[in-house]
């Protein structure tokens, strides 16, 4: 299981080169394997992402919102996770770059065969990229299902009221 927070800038070490961020999980969890397979590992991911492999050794505050979190992506996919946690991972950036981020997250999902869990309040966002939906009021979960039935046919009044509003 793995993570990718909200703000990209702040989930990345400023002290670390995109080369350290991204194999940090490699040197902790496969350590036994040589550094220069790790380095290949690390170059892989970042072409997988859409960033050229001659970032490896530049700094986070060097690059745009949608980079770092394509940076952010990478971290997270180099370790080959089953479940991959996503915490508002579009909201930070404009509408361009979160449909580019999107589109990303959803071959990366088919290609990798992973599991999101994708939390969001961006109800065009979860239309998107959700198979299945869970709708919380107060933390409470107060309707669970099919995506496209939820919002066809919402049967909670607080995600009717939800999608009302947002739609």
């Amino acid at each position: 299981m793995q993570i990718i927070f909200q703000d990209p800038f702040s989930s990345l070490n400023p002290r670390l080169s995109v080369g350290q961020i991204i194999g940090e999980g490699l040197e902790v969890h496969e350590h036994h394997i040589p550094f220069a397979e790790r380095q290949k590992k690390v170059i892989d991911i970042l072409q997988e992402v859409d960033l050229d492999p001659d970032v490896y050794h530049r700094y986070p505050h060097e690059f745009s919102g949608g980079q770092r979190q394509r940076i952010a992506i990478a971290r997270a996919l180099v370790l080959n996770p089953h479940l991959l946690i996503l915490d508002e991972p579009t909201s930070a950036l404009d509408r361009s770059v979160q449909a580019e981020v999107i589109e990303l997250l959803r071959r990366l999902q088919e290609k990798h065969r992973i599991t999101y869990l994708f939390i969001s309040h961006d109800l065009k966002v979860v239309r998107a990229m959700s198979h299945r939906l869970i709708v919380m009021q107060q933390g409470q979960v107060v309707e669970t299902g099919n995506t496209e039935e939820i919002y066809t046919q919402p049967q909670h009044p607080y995600t009717q009221r939800l999608l009302a509003a947002a739609l």
